[in-house]
């Protein structure tokens, strides 16, 4: 079983920055998928941005060029900067790991909300 603690969620400005963190520990296989989902009131998650243990990423459309995915692969870490942050941003963000090999499940952290104001 995997535990992810996510940090950094907050209250910001449109057009200001945020950075979020997510800290895996536990039985964490080594070829994996880490990313971040998003949910708005009335919305379904969705994802933000994923990223491989190899560094491959992938993004949202609605975030490409404002947002970062990275990954500290040692601490097993997974970052995602915010930047150029937009009132339609605001959501609760979820930490994602999905270990790439059969019989492993994913898991999840229990979300930390980030809010922009206009």
């Amino acid at each position: 079983q995997v535990q992810l603690v996510e940090s950094g969620g907050g209250l910001v400005q449109a057009g200001g920055s945020l950075r979020l963190s997510c800290a895996a520990s536990g039985s964490i296989f080594s070829i994996n998928v880490m990313g971040w989902y998003r949910q708005a009131p009335g919305k379904q998650r969705e994802l933000v941005a994923a990223i491989t243990s190899g560094g491959n990423s992938n993004y949202a459309d609605s975030v490409k060029g404002r947002f970062t995915i990275s990954r500290d692969n040692a601490k097993n870490t997974v970052y995602l900067q915010m930047n150029s942050l937009k009132p339609e941003d605001t959501a609760v963000y979820y930490c994602n790991y999905r270990p790439m090999t059969v019989g492993m499940f994913d898991s999840w952290g229990q979300g930390t909300q980030v809010t922009v104001s206009s």
